[in-house]
């Protein structure tokens, strides 16, 4: 929330969000709480488990490897570690 609050642009302007793949459910409540419609959450939990630190990057290149990402979408990137440590990123994406 406060990522995309700070960008100036509201929820619905996030054409995908990308977060930890840490699990479905977690990545499921905080697309909720976002009021992020499925279609804009990307989820590859399934096919790699927990990769940690790897998740985000490894999920921005299946997006990519499969044409999903256009140049101008924002891409909410959300991240956490140990001690509840957190991040978010918003970048626009180009070519």
């Amino acid at each position: 929330e406060a990522t995309i609050r700070k960008a100036g642009v509201s929820n619905r302007d996030i054409d995908w969000a990308v977060m930890h793949q840490a699990n479905k459910r977690i990545i499921d409540a905080a697309a909720k709480r976002l009021e992020l419609p499925d279609s804009h959450v990307f989820c590859n939990v399934e096919r790699y488990g927990n990769t940690s630190a790897a998740s985000i990057p490894l999920a921005l290149n299946d997006l990519y490897q499969a044409g999903e990402l256009k140049t101008g979408h924002n891409v909410l990137m959300v991240a956490f570690g140990a001690g509840f440590s957190l991040a978010g990123s918003l970048l626009e994406w180009t070519k």
